[in-house]
């Protein structure tokens, strides 16, 4: 069970014009801008549950999944995700949780995949036969045999996300966050990933969150939706809320996006 009661999450960032004067000025004035990334933001995920979580960029997506898996720490509210705060109980936290950043690598740029996986089964502490069993598994159905001997800057970005999803799944985590898991993958990838994450969630019962941009992954992968903008839960509701008429899903939610003027 993922909860998140009145959350609030604030940036202090700074701003100043163009120009070595407004470099050298900025040195003893710095002007800031608050951002305010989430604003007073409570759902609640029961187990099991596929949930894409949607907004525009900036809409506060990001920030929820990292105060989610403890990587950021609210202002204020209250986060419980299996009965523990993630902030507080980080080590035991990540035992339970898979996290991928579309954006962001898992993996250690000049060695074989491999390695990084060993590396992940020590800090884990993964038992032997359980890393055997979730590597054969994984690789099997990622169709990694080949790629796992290759360092993993000379892999393509759809190998590189297929390995990314196997390294967050080793320790067989309850609850899996995605934060753009698909982004520049080709037609084929994609589709492996999708059928991937849902075989996930059918064979072992895990807790999705999805943030993405595709549409397509959103319609594949889940029933219900989390709009959020300005950094407020502005819908909770499922695909057939969305759909108006008989256009695409990504007419749909440009629509929906202008209704809610984010």
């Amino acid at each position: 069970m993922i909860t998140m009661e009145h959350v609030c999450k604030s940036y202090r960032i700074a701003k100043r014009n163009a120009g070595f004067r407004e470099a050298c000025k900025a040195l003893f004035h710095r002007e800031y801008e608050v951002i305010h990334a989430l604003n007073d933001v409570s759902f609640t995920i029961g187990d099991g549950e596929m949930v894409g979580y949607i907004g525009p960029n900036g809409a506060g997506k990001s920030s929820t999944i990292k105060i989610l898996s403890g990587i950021l720490t609210p202002d204020s509210g209250t986060v419980l995700v299996d009965g523990r705060v993630p902030c507080k109980d980080r080590i035991r936290h990540v035992r339970e949780i898979g996290v991928v950043f579309g954006q962001r690598s898992q993996l250690w740029w000049d060695v074989p995949v491999i390695d990084s996986f060993e590396l992940l089964k020590d800090i884990y502490s993964i038992p032997d036969h359980q890393y055997r069993q979730s590597l054969e598994e994984l690789t099997e159905l990622l169709s990694l045999a080949e790629l796992l001997r290759s360092p993993a800057r000379q892999l393509s970005l759809g190998q590189r996300m297929r390995c990314e999803i196997a390294a967050s799944l080793l320790h067989q985590p309850r609850i899996l966050f995605l934060d753009e898991p698909t982004i520049g993958l080709d037609a084929v990838s994609k589709l492996a990933v999708r059928d991937f994450i849902l075989r996930q969630n059918q064979t072992h019962g895990t807790t999705v969150i999805l943030t993405t941009h595709d549409m397509q992954d959103i319609e594949s992968l889940t029933r219900r939706i989390l709009l959020i903008g300005r950094g407020q839960i502005l819908m909770d509701g499922t695909l057939d809320d969305i759909r108006t008429g008989s256009g695409s899903i990504d007419e749909a939610i440009a629509d929906l996006y202008r209704s809610y003027q984010i």
